[in-house]
């Protein structure tokens, strides 16, 4: 017999999760496809639950849903990550080390760290999605990386149930790489993360055009705020708001060429930009590589390249998440044949 207890907690987490949920609201794309079954969770005893009961069912897990483009129905649970908390670990006189809950939004943390002064995430401003994906994608801009930052994290084991613990070096971090988007991959839900953040900051202004648009500000001595202030001023004025314009951000990695390869390029577009990594690789601005092909600013009706930044691939409303797909498809195809660079996407595909 079912004791009252089980009864009503299998009646509790039974009337969490809906059917037939429209995605639409949940990825920054803004595409409408529909999910089998959805909830969200706000602690591991939740998350545990929630799995139990649709154990059977293939599992989709979402933070922010700002790195992804869907392509058909997923018929499936999808769980929403909505574990919140800032909590302070550890303090010395030079740093702080705060863990967050996997489901806080990216830029409020930024925010709490930037109110606090303590630096090293001020060039990650604006970035859209939550914590729970900073490490997964080792996410990055204006010359900063997560792995930057980074002490450790909890994740949980979706097979046994259990948190385990990754320290900097099990996570593998890669340019928007890490362990769980390879090895363990659909393997884990990270719950929280544990960054080590500066009491005296080194700011990283060299990178993109921080530099100017501080001069702009008319700022000589800038803090973190300042820096923060100018990467927002900056990604605003090149990349639409996803609230008003669905898309992920930069749709494609920057490639990573041999030298001998890229001094063929130089002989025939001499005004290609470059980063140099070591002795014998060159990284590429995509960006340059598909506003050079004439991609930048295309037009395809609903969807397209957008205007002022062409990594971005853009929903105007209505499209299809295949249609993305297949426009990414024809750039990388285009690039390829024009430079002999296979692009790579930066955004999962489902």
């Amino acid at each position: 017999m079912t004791c009252p207890n089980s009864f009503l907690k299998f009646f509790y987490f039974y009337h969490m999760i809906r059917e037939q949920v429209d995605l639409k609201p949940y990825n920054t794309f803004g595409i409408s496809v529909p999910a089998k079954f959805f909830a969200t969770f706000q602690d591991t005893n939740q998350l545990r639950e929630l799995i139990e009961q649709k154990k059977q069912e293939e599992l989709l897990i979402l933070g922010g849903g700002s790195n992804l483009l869907l392509t058909k129905a997923f018929k499936g649970l999808v769980l929403k990550n909505d574990l919140q908390g800032i909590e302070l670990l550890s303090e010395n006189d030079s740093e702080a080390i705060l863990q967050v809950g996997g489901g806080v939004v990216w830029h409020d943390f930024v925010l709490h760290c930037i109110e606090r002064e303590l630096g090293g995430v001020e060039n990650l401003s604006l970035i859209p999605g939550s914590v729970g994906a900073s490490p997964m994608q080792n996410i990055g801009a204006y010359g900063v990386e997560i792995k930057d930052v980074f002490d450790h994290l909890e994740a949980f084991h979706i097979a046994s149930g259990e948190i385990h613990r990754f320290d900097h070096q099990d996570c593998a971090f890669g340019y928007r790489e890490s362990v769980f988007k390879r090895k363990l991959k659909s393997q884990y839900v990270i719950t929280k993360v544990a960054y080590r953040l500066s009491k005296k900051p080194v700011l990283n202004t060299s990178y993109g055009m921080i530099e100017q648009e501080l001069e702009r500000m008319q700022i000589n001595q800038p803090g973190i705020r300042d820096v923060s202030n100018a990467v927002i001023a900056i990604r605003s004025s090149k990349l639409p708001d996803p609230k008003k314009m669905g898309n992920a951000g930069s749709f494609f990695k920057n490639p990573v060429i041999p030298k001998e390869h890229f001094e063929q390029l130089v002989g025939e577009f001499p005004e290609i930009p470059s980063y140099p990594i070591d002795a014998q690789s060159v990284k590429v601005p995509a960006g340059w590589l598909i506003e050079r092909s004439g991609w930048k600013g295309r037009n395809f009706g609903n969807f397209g390249v957008h205007e002022k930044q062409a990594l971005v691939l853009v929903n105007y409303g209505g499209a299809l998440g295949q249609e993305i797909y297949d426009l990414s498809e024809q750039i990388m195809s285009d690039i390829e044949q024009k430079f002999g660079i296979r692009l790579e996407r930066e955004v999962n595909i489902l």
